[in-house]
């Protein structure tokens, strides 16, 4: 006996690949978007500090500029770099 297949319905799904869930600065999911993004993925990509945390890009732009002084990270206090 054959089995002919007629149609094939693929789904597919993304998640980022962070230590958490939701962005430490907006508390949004990191499967979502941030509050300024319009749609998940490439218009609201993760950014990782070179402490490992990951941000909202636009989260962790608007708060890298708000910092008066050297920006530090908004969950572990360590100096803010962007990772390489």
């Amino acid at each position: 006996m054959k089995v002919k297949i007629l149609q094939w319905h693929a789904v597919s799904s993304w998640t980022w690949d962070a230590q958490d869930e939701t962005c430490g600065i907006c508390r949004m999911a990191f499967d979502g978007c941030c509050p300024d993004g319009k749609l998940p993925g490439n218009d609201c990509p993760l950014i990782w500090g070179a402490c490992n945390y990951a941000f909202h890009l636009h989260c962790i732009l608007k708060w890298v500029n708000s910092q008066t002084s050297q920006p530090h990270c908004p969950i572990c206090r360590r100096e803010w770099q962007f990772k390489e």
